[in-house]
């Protein structure tokens, strides 16, 4: 019965894989090439290159340490002087070849420009990156208002609460004046997700949105984001170490280890076909409903990281 059980969540998983493949022929919106990152000595990323189109949802999937997070708060212009970053972001490229805004080497007023208004992001831990001592709806407000003059007073409460309400927040206009502590940890997570939707970004940048939170609020908020996703036909860079919740949300999976992609591929022969001896490490590991709980769970292989890391069939 458990097998069956699986077989029939696989499937269902394939096929939203396959609904989510058609993205030929749209234009590319962000392309990264050869992006490096350094924290002194230490190889945070080395020379990745993805790209993700418009529309389109690119699945990030690796370990902790691998360097998903840094990824995208490179992207963002977010990490701060202590990292050396080297390589292109470039920001909608029209030609995909060489035009295109270089993140990298904007001025920090050019970056504030788009961060929020063309590029957001949900972050990990919404109690950490909300401000505790401010209420909910002004911290939602103050996402609307730091990208136009004419969004103040009623105008900037009124899509506040609209956007509190797209997230399903309830009695949004009562609880506008809550703190963060005042909600469980799914609400604040939905508040994250109104903040960086408020502006109707081309690209939502999501790390770990559900890591924080139980198997059933992780359902809602992923629910949450596929439904937001199809309604303003955002481009997504889901960032996740489960295989399993980025193929619920992927038309493409990147994954990484030790700062470099060892694979990229479409979602549905990713999660059934995987090529690289990692990917198939990271699929076995994960428990089903018919793993033999007599045994022990199944670890990452332990593979020679050059022969993992270079060599797309390493065994």
């Amino acid at each position: 019965m458990g097998a069956i059980l699986y077989l029939l969540v696989l499937q269902h998983v394939l096929r939203e894989c396959r609904l989510r493949m058609q993205y030929d022929g749209r234009m590319p919106l962000l392309d990264i090439r050869d992006l490096q990152i350094r924290f002194g000595s230490a190889e945070a990323v080395r020379g990745i290159s993805l790209r993700v189109d418009e529309g389109e949802v690119l699945g990030l999937v690796g370990e902790s340490g691998s360097g998903k997070s840094a990824t995208a708060l490179a992207i963002m212009g977010l990490l701060g002087p202590a990292a050396q970053i080297a390589g292109q972001i470039l920001w909608e490229p029209a030609d995909g070849v060489s035009s295109g805004v270089d993140l990298l080497r904007q001025k920090p007023e050019a970056l504030r420009r788009l961060r929020g208004r063309e590029i957001a992001m949900i972050f990990q831990e919404p109690m950490t990156a909300l401000n505790p001592v401010m209420q909910i709806g002004n911290q939602v407000a103050e996402c609307a208002t730091a990208h136009s003059g004419a969004w103040t007073g009623r105008e900037a409460k009124r899509r506040a609460i609209a956007a509190l309400e797209a997230v399903a927040i309830p009695e949004a206009s009562r609880r506008y004046s809550d703190y963060p502590h005042q909600f469980s940890g799914g609400q604040r997570q939905r508040i994250m997700i109104a903040m960086a939707l408020i502006n109707t970004p081309k690209l939502l940048i999501a790390d770990e949105p559900t890591t924080a939170l139980d198997v059933t609020v992780q359902a809602q908020v992923l629910a949450l984001l596929k439904k937001l996703q199809k309604e303003h036909e955002l481009a997504m860079l889901f960032i996740s170490h489960d295989l399993a919740v980025v193929g619920q949300m992927a038309s493409r999976v990147a994954v990484m280890r030790g700062g470099v992609v060892v694979e990229t591929g479409d979602c549905a022969q990713l999660l059934t076909r995987p090529e690289h001896a990692y990917t198939r490490s990271l699929l076995a590991a994960a428990p089903t409903l018919h793993t033999n709980r007599d045994l022990p769970l199944v670890t990452l292989e332990s593979i020679s990281m050059k022969t993992e890391l270079y060599s797309p069939h390493a065994e």
